[in-house]
């Protein structure tokens, strides 16, 4: 049986979420911007390490907060089985300082209100628009330090428009969910670990 793997890439609105997964999926990018107001699920089927896999990728549109409760949780379809998926994908904007508060608020959120310990779910944060490094707000170590040390989070950086680290971002993503030799670190090492391209082949 075909193992499904579930993950919830959320951020503010107009940092590039859907942008990442069509990069991924497709190929292609769009200048044309269309705000996502519905949860939008997509289910590529991928190889890892001579494994194949389902994804679930559930494309979820701005949120207020992270549901608190299962009662929240359920209230809402776009709010609808985000307490226990199997991983986490926070993206920012590398020019907008609002956009990473709005990040930090969900990380600090998803780790006191996972339905099991946050550990078990790898949460990376990552910062969109690379190719405007000359606009960004904070230098890439300093939030780089920030969100491994403080967050105990993985960290990096792409661009959707030139399909910049996108591949690199899901081969880090799914190997920090599977590997099963880094079960016991905190999820932090195994998505660092993950960076190795020998460890990992997506397809």
């Amino acid at each position: 049986m075909v193992e499904t793997l579930t993950i919830a890439v959320l951020g503010a609105p107009r940092v590039g979420k859907t942008a990442i997964i069509h990069q991924f999926l497709y190929h292609d990018f769009t200048d044309k911007y269309s705000p996502t107001e519905d949860r939008y699920i997509y289910r590529p089927s991928v190889m890892l390490n001579g494994n194949s896999y389902n994804l679930k990728i559930m494309d979820v549109p701005y949120v207020a907060a992270f549901p608190a409760n299962s009662s929240q949780e359920w209230s809402d379809l776009k709010y609808w089985g985000l307490r226990n998926t199997d991983a986490y994908v926070l993206v920012y904007d590398i020019c907008s300082p609002e956009s990473f508060e709005y990040v930090k608020m969900l990380r600090q959120q998803i780790q006191d209100n996972r339905t099991s310990n946050i550990s078990e779910a790898p949460v990376i944060v990552v910062g969109n628009k690379r190719d405007l490094q000359r606009e960004r707000f904070t230098p890439r170590r300093t939030l780089s330090l920030l969100v491994k040390k403080a967050w105990k989070c993985g960290y990096m950086e792409c661009s959707a428009r030139y399909n910049w680290h996108i591949i690199l971002l899901f081969k880090e993503l799914l190997c920090s969910i599977v590997a099963q030799d880094c079960r016991s670190y905190h999820s932090v090492v195994r998505l660092q670990g993950a960076l190795h391209t020998n460890r990992c082949s997506l397809m």
